[in-house]
């Protein structure tokens, strides 16, 4: 086969440092813990990540398989302006398998995707919510129907391009963060499974990005410089109200913009365009800076105040995974453990204590945390050991400080 070329004329070039390879391949070996020519599912979504593990994992000397699964509509995503190699990730993942000589399939999961990943997306922002469909995707379709799919192939694990560390402590499964913390993607997996954890592996928890780019510039992969993916996938135009409009029209129901001491300060044209802590876009004059800090769907108003008013002392998790040493989370919450709570990807961690009230799961945090949103997911860490992930759940309802 004639080599292959490094990157498309189109994308920039990203930081690739040279990496060295033997000890890489050590490094993935040691994250598999499984002997050598065990047979071993690889995800690959056709990005640079997924891609460096199925080959890694090869050069190891495993029974890799290469597993790809099509989730949307990837015809509308070549239509994207300005987006590097858009729509080309099936492709991608097809050619760098024949490459490094392991075979290939593609799975059509788009209804399930759907129902599992959009559906749910539209439907929270009808509720008023803010969702993570990413948590979503590897909830259902990743973690779930695909890890079935990797023990019907005769798997003994699977792999997975994550910045997310394994480790197993006695007879159980640990999740951590990975080496690079500004690429650990722990946060959009604590809704992993014990026993998914147990079976899953991360080779790339060792290595920093610009070092998984070198690797696979060393192994002449086309995929080396690539540029990573931003938006949602399913919305290549990244204008997500359009989405929302089309699948739930009765989210262009109009309304009033009101004030939290009551005044009705104008009206708005769906709810559905508006989320917590938003500013821009809300229309209304008072002389003073507004925020969202409340969506009502039942009454259809989006309420408005001080910047203060975001703070929020605790909330209520649903659909909880828990990951501690404690037997459940409401063993834990009964308890008041210390924990470090993160209810977004990109912010740090505040220090709470978990709380049984009423029968519900809750999060009390030391100080006030601002812009957290119903339908966000809540990740959680270890206080005494803060790379350690405990697990989490998705945010129900929130309690404000009192302003």
């Amino acid at each position: 086969m004639a080599a292959m070329t490094l990157v498309e004329d189109i994308c920039p070039v990203p930081d690739i440092r040279r990496t060295d390879m033997d000890a890489a391949v050590e490094s993935a070996r040691a994250a598999v813990g499984l002997p050598v020519g065990a047979r071993i599912v690889a995800a690959m979504s056709g990005g640079v990540d997924s891609t460096v593990v199925a080959a890694l994992l090869h050069k190891a000397g495993y029974d890799v398989v290469g597993v790809t699964l099509q989730l949307y509509d990837h015809g509308a995503a070549l239509k994207k302006k300005g987006a590097c190699c858009a729509g080309q990730d099936i492709h991608d993942a097809r050619l760098a398998a024949e490459m490094i000589g392991i075979p290939h399939y593609v799975l059509d999961y788009e209804s399930r995707f759907k129902d599992a990943v959009i559906d749910q997306f539209a439907d929270s922002y009808l509720k008023g919510q803010t969702p993570v469909p990413c948590i979503r995707c590897n909830q259902t379709v990743k973690f779930r129907d695909l890890l079935d799919v990797a023990r019907d192939l005769g798997a003994e694990a699977m792999a997975t391009g994550h910045y997310v560390r394994r480790a197993a402590v006695g007879n159980r499964s640990q999740m951590r963060k990975a080496i690079d913390h500004s690429r650990d993607q722990s946060y959009f997996l604590f809704a992993t499974t014990q026993d998914q954890l147990d079976y899953l592996r991360f080779p790339l928890a060792d290595l920093e990005k610009p070092q998984v780019r070198g690797v696979a510039a060393e192994l002449g992969l086309k995929i080396a410089a690539k540029p990573d993916s931003q938006d949602i996938c399913f919305v290549p135009s990244g204008d997500y109200r359009t989405l929302i409009d089309r699948l739930r029209p009765q989210g262009r129901e109009a309304g009033e913009i009101v004030h939290m001491d009551g005044r009705v300060l104008g009206s708005h044209a769906g709810i559905t365009d508006y989320t917590i802590g938003q500013r821009r876009g809300l229309n209304v004059a008072v002389g003073e800076p507004l925020f969202v800090v409340k969506l009502e769907p039942e009454t259809r108003r989006v309420i408005v105040g001080p910047r203060e008013a975001l703070l929020t002392a605790s909330l209520t998790l649903e659909e909880t995974n828990w990951l501690g040493d404690e037997a459940t989370v409401v063993e834990a919450a009964a308890s008041g453990l210390p924990v470090l709570a993160r209810v977004r990807s990109t912010r740090q961690p505040s220090p709470a204590r978990l709380a049984l009230i009423d029968g519900d799961v809750r999060i009390v945090f030391d100080q006030g945390e601002e812009g957290v949103a119903p339908g966000q997911a809540c990740a959680l860490y270890d206080p005494a050991d803060p790379d350690r992930v405990l697990g989490g759940g998705f945010i129900r309802d929130t309690t404000a400080v009192a302003v």
